[in-house]
């Protein structure tokens, strides 16, 4: 019996989780569909072999041969140290020289076959400091102003069902100037194993270790093979898209990148677009990774729909000055992690394309959500989960605009003003009646909260409930040039105003923040404002670091004095 048929039968006798039995198919594939034994694996030493360049001369694929044309498959061998030079043929050998720093595969294929169709999973990587570099192909521009067409592709053979296009299990591995598509599995209740056009991981669970509950988390590496990868660099890479774009008649790709288990990974100056699922994923362990100046667009099509979905341990993460439109679902959601991440300076604009959600979904504490621009959301701008727990989030200097629904919507676990907010008539609601918070509104907000008068408000809400800024009138009156606004919020809260630019909503959206003032002790703050006309709304938020951001104030509205009529 082979090696998964005997895995799997263990795992139905020891009735594991289906996120454990998920975890370690994966892990089996990882192996055993790449090419490499389980007991060589398992026992050998990394292998080290002198750093060489390889070119990639031909776009075939298939069993490693010696013949006249080197192909992706003996260029990943040949860095891995699995392949010997010595057994490929002199024409071969002829596209190997020795690289002064990290070995590099490069490519050299014909102008009209740049397309390399795989016949089956390529061997994973294991040379650390491999540098996979589709810029060296003959035709590539490089344009620093937006992310350059791939001449050299990777997809599935038409004929063949290939789930990755790349694997990569070493530290400080680069990819760049690449395209994949159509890189899927026949989708079932719970794929056997993580289908990606990317997939990182650490190599095999140590044998002493395997029959724990959650190996993947739990064991302490013993053996440098087992780490998770350091450092990986996946840059200026099309995802998701042939070097021809947006082709409707290619094959999707399921995921874009999946990190399942790595530190510091750097996804960089790529466009991830028209996936079935995710753009980016996250799994087991993620810490520090970077996702920057990324175009992600047009994913979720036919799976999970969030553009970048998070979970695991994400500590140290960030997503930054990418373009998040059009996906299918939330622009980034973040899925019961561990540690906190910092959302800074992204457009993320017009998602929810295919089910009504928030445009970011929070969970977890300590996260910064600072300087985006959120817009055209068919839901909340910003949402965060009251189960699991999440406080101390921060949410300043966005810029919200067309949203159905609060800038920013702290969820409540029995808000009794979530049936008004879903816009029922008012006549038909019993505001003396307890509604819970239901799953979806988790994914589209529950509305205003009522003011945090009770320890238990503070446990149940979001934030901790910190209490929306309330303006002691609905009206202020412009006069000599300047309006004072006033109002109460939590003592010691930074309050920040903000001009509200659109009409018809009693709270927000955030269009403009204005200026920040503090809450004295007793909770008051006074602001005064001189660029200002009639007729401007404002709104205002409150932060404060033992809890976080508030939810919106409601609007007010600036009058010119009549002073006529006295």
């Amino acid at each position: 019996m082979s090696f998964r048929s005997t895995l799997q039968s263990d795992l139905r006798r020891s009735s594991l989780s289906g996120r454990t039995v998920m975890a370690w198919a994966a892990l089996v594939s990882l192996v055993t569909c790449s090419g490499l034994g389980l007991s060589r694996v398992a026992h050998a030493q990394t292998p080290n072999p002198s750093s060489v360049r390889v070119v990639v001369n031909s776009n075939l694929d298939g069993k490693i041969r010696a013949d006249e044309a080197l192909t992706l498959r003996e260029a990943i061998a040949l860095t891995n140290g699995t392949l010997n030079k010595a057994d490929l043929s002199a024409a071969e050998q002829a596209q190997i020289t020795p690289s002064l720093e990290h070995s590099r595969i490069e490519f050299d294929l014909p102008s009209d076959q740049t397309t390399i169709r795989l016949r089956a999973l390529l061997p994973t990587i294991l040379q650390p400091g491999l540098v996979v570099d589709g810029t060296s192909q003959t035709g590539y521009v490089a344009d620093k102003g937006s992310v350059p067409a791939p001449v050299v592709a990777l997809t599935a053979a038409e004929d063949v069902e290939v789930f990755r296009g790349l694997t990569i299990a070493a530290d400080q591995v680069q990819v760049k100037g690449l395209s994949f598509y159509g890189f899927t599995a026949q989708h079932q209740t719970t794929a056997t194993t993580p289908p990606a056009d990317i997939f990182i991981a650490h190599r095999l669970v140590p044998e002493k270790h395997r029959e724990e509950d959650n190996p993947e988390v739990t064991y302490p590496y013993e053996d440098e093979q087992d780490i998770p990868p350091q450092g990986v660099v996946i840059e200026a890479n099309w995802l998701g898209l042939s070097p021809e774009g947006m082709d409707v008649q290619a094959p999707r790709s399921a995921f874009g990148v999946s990190i399942y288990n790595a530190v510091g990974t750097r996804i960089l100056n790529n466009r991830i677009a028209n996936h079935d699922s995710s753009a980016v994923i996250t799994s087991v362990r993620a810490e520090q990774t970077e996702i920057a100046n990324n175009m992600i667009a047009g994913n979720g099509v036919a799976g999970m729909p969030d553009a970048i979905r998070l979970e695991g341990r994400i500590a140290g993460s960030q997503i930054r000055a990418n373009q998040i439109t059009n996906n299918a679902g939330s622009g980034i959601y973040l899925y019961r992690p561990e540690g906190a991440i910092q959302i800074k300076d992204n457009q993320i604009v017009g998602n929810g394309q295919r089910f009504r959600r928030a445009a970011v979904v929070l969970m977890g504490d300590d996260h910064q959500v600072i300087g985006n621009t959120i817009q055209d959301q068919p839901g909340p701008g910003v949402l965060v989960t009251a189960y699991p727990t999440s406080n101390r989030n921060i949410i300043q200097e966005n810029q919200f605009a067309n949203l159905k629904g609060l800038s920013i919507d702290l969820i409540a676990r029995d808000n009794r003003f979530l049936d008004r907010f879903s816009r029922l008539s008012i006549n038909s609601v019993d505001l003396a009646a307890r509604s819970s918070t239901r799953v979806q509104d988790y994914q589209i907000g529950d509305g205003p909260n009522p003011p945090r008068n009770s320890d238990q408000r503070q446990r149940d809400t979001a934030n901790r409930g910190i209490n929306t800024p309330q303006f002691f009138s609905s009206v202020f009156y412009w006069m000599d040039g300047q309006v004072h606004l006033d109002g109460k919020a939590d003592p010691g809260a930074e309050v920040v105003l903000y001009q509200v630019l659109e009409q018809g909503d009693l709270q927000g959206p955030l269009s403009k923040p204005m200026m920040s003032v503090t809450a004295d002790e007793e909770g008051r703050f006074t602001a005064t404002l001189t660029d200002v006309q009639p007729g401007d709304q404002f709104s205002a938020i409150a932060t404060h670091p033992d809890y976080g951001t508030s939810e919106p104030a409601l609007n007010v509205e600036i009058q010119l004095l009549d002073v006529s009529a006295e």
